[in-house]
């Protein structure tokens, strides 16, 4: 079973992920900031981690940075609801940032179940050894 580490502060948008993912038969751990998300890390192994972008106690991308160099190999889900560039604004696009610091995937909040399952099941996909290959000893 698929473990999924989930880093949103919050409280609505993680229980409703941690709720979605457990229906589809995932292994959830939900974390509240980027602290208990760091902890939850060191303490356990993951398949995938969902992070948020902005949270308290962590500015901005120093969440994904972070998470991505603590475990490079695990595939990272960038996500944010923050306002995104468009051709009438000048404001950064803050999910093609979360890739160049190592995020796999990105999601604009809000999303849909569909586009957070798609995430997840890509992600794994991608990061699975082949199934012709054995693994090393």
């Amino acid at each position: 079973m698929p473990r999924i580490l989930v880093v949103d502060d919050d409280p609505m948008v993680g229980a409703t992920i941690e709720v979605l993912l457990l229906r589809q038969g995932f292994d959830v751990t939900l974390t509240d900031g980027g602290e208990t998300g760091l902890a939850a890390l060191e303490a356990q192994t993951f398949d995938v981690m969902l992070v948020d972008i902005f949270m308290p106690h962590m500015r901005g991308f120093e969440s994904i940075r972070i998470f991505h160099e603590r475990a490079p190999a695990i595939p990272l889900i960038a996500m944010s609801g923050y306002a995104f560039a468009s051709s009438a604004s000048p404001s950064p696009d803050f999910l093609r940032m979360a890739l160049e610091l190592g995020a796999t995937r990105c999601l604009r909040k809000p999303f849909t179940p569909e586009a957070l399952l798609t995430a997840v099941r890509e992600s794994l996909s991608e990061s699975a050894p082949p199934k012709d290959q054995k693994e090393a000893p």
